[in-house]
């Protein structure tokens, strides 16, 4: 079990030059859990996207869907003052913290490209990159 947070996530639908090592993880460990936070932050990568023309309306709504099955059943509600004191310890987003707070919780690692929340919490957080490598 790995909690994944939504770059990650889309990092899956989306090419990247993230896609290949997320694609390896997914491989490598299916159990994928998330805030339900994650379903509004992909919904709206998914509109960025729609907006700038890169994908139709119908490919969003599948992707959406698809994403869905990948965490169905393995979405969690998070401590709202929990994740604020973690957001007010740390300078991170409240957003980012809710990933924080669900793998600490979880014990487990969070999977993420974010550079912040790789430097402030190198005991949860690591790259696709690493964890498909064995380095977590």
């Amino acid at each position: 079990m790995i909690v994944v947070d939504t770059n990650t996530i889309a990092y899956l639908y989306l090419p990247t030059e993230f896609t290949n090592d997320v694609e390896k993880l997914l491989d490598l460990d299916s159990y994928w859990v998330a805030p339900v936070l994650w379903r509004s932050e992909f919904r709206n990568i998914l509109a960025l996207y729609v907006r700038k023309n890169s994908i139709d309306l119908n490919t969003a709504c599948q992707m959406q869907s698809e994403a869905e099955l990948v965490l169905a059943d393995n979405e969690y509600q998070v401590d709202s003052a929990a994740v604020l004191k973690l957001s007010a310890e740390s300078g991170c987003s409240a957003y980012d913290c809710e990933f924080v707070y669900l793998a600490k919780t979880l014990n487990v690692k969070l999977i993420t490209a974010d550079k912040k929340v790789l430097n402030t919490f190198p005991e949860t957080a690591v790259t696709a990159s690493n964890y498909v490598a064995g380095l977590a």
